[in-house]
């Protein structure tokens, strides 16, 4: 039995809706690497984009989840969705690991607040596009139905 929908409705925003993120991670990533632009690769200085505290090394990290994020959303195929769903979790732990670690050298990717909050969101976000976006054969699709039917 499926716990997530199949071939929702708004698939296609939600599809639209985690390309942006994915969007959202490149463009950030790539401004950071300029700002950050020798640097150490995990320092922990007053670098800021968009905001949002960085580093190279979170900047590098923004640009490689950004293209896998886009690269998901445009070849689809519900590839899309086990990316959003997989990087929204790990998105989820690195953000509240860096919450636990923001006033001590072990932040690592230079984190501020503000920073842990937008990674947070985001990732509620691509958890959502993950959640909904998943197409199905129309036979999956009455399954879901007649499950959620019965709850």
């Amino acid at each position: 039995m499926a716990h997530t929908p199949v071939n929702h409705p708004a698939r296609p925003i939600y599809r639209a809706i985690g390309g942006l993120v994915g969007l959202y991670f490149l463009v950030f990533g790539v401004l950071g690497l300029v700002a950050s632009a020798g640097n150490d690769f995990l320092a922990q200085d007053d670098t800021t984009v968009l905001g949002q505290g960085t580093n190279l090394g979170f900047s590098l990290l923004s640009i490689v989840l950004g293209i896998a994020i886009v690269a998901g959303t445009v070849i689809g195929r519900n590839l899309d969705v086990a990316i959003n769903q997989w990087l929204a979790y790990a998105l989820m732990v690195l953000g509240l690991a860096e919450l636990a670690f923001l006033q001590t050298d072990a932040n690592i990717f230079n984190f501020t607040i503000t920073t842990d909050i937008v990674v947070l969101t985001l990732s509620m976000v691509l958890l959502m596009a993950g959640m909904y976006g998943k197409v199905g054969t129309d036979d999956e699709n009455e399954a879901w139905q007649k499950a959620r039917l019965v709850l």
